[in-house]
């Protein structure tokens, strides 16, 4: 549920985005959240296919990315950003590419503190909490 007044939001691969990419990811998950830049850059994006979000003027703001096996991840929104739908908009893109890929579910491993956000997204706990990048995170999953 993109704005379009606002921001959009559009499919890319890796190979066409990847410096654009990698750039939201390591403002937020490197310098605001301290996660090693080595495990950020896990070598796997090539095979997934990414969300952008973009204001209006092209700037980008958010992504993530769906993998070959129906996990959802690496999900950043630039902290001005965050609370105006930009990532709702991008799960919501990332889980209907999911759903025409064939997929009947997809899952991820949610940072604790937003699993609010992906149970209002039809995300349902599996198991435990435990420490990903030194960050509680959460097992999720939803139908599609």
């Amino acid at each position: 549920m993109t704005n379009p007044s606002i921001f959009r939001v559009r499919l890319v691969e890796w190979r066409d985005a990847a410096e654009t990419l990698a750039r939201l990811r390591t403002a937020v998950f490197v310098v605001e959240q301290n996660v090693p830049a080595d495990l950020e850059m896990d070598g796997r994006d090539g095979g997934c296919v990414h969300a952008l979000a973009e204001t209006i003027a092209g700037e980008p703001i958010g992504t993530g990315r769906l993998m070959p096996d129906g996990r959802i991840g690496r999900m950043a929104v630039l902290a001005g950003w965050r609370g105006k739908g930009v990532g709702a908009a991008i799960l919501e893109a990332l889980m209907a590419e999911a759903k025409r890929r064939g997929f009947r579910e997809t899952y991820l491993h949610a940072q604790s503190h937003a699993k609010d956000f992906y149970a209002r997204h039809g995300y349902a706990v599996e198991g435990d909490e435990y420490l990903e990048a030194g960050i509680p995170h959460i097992g999720m999953r939803a139908k599609l």
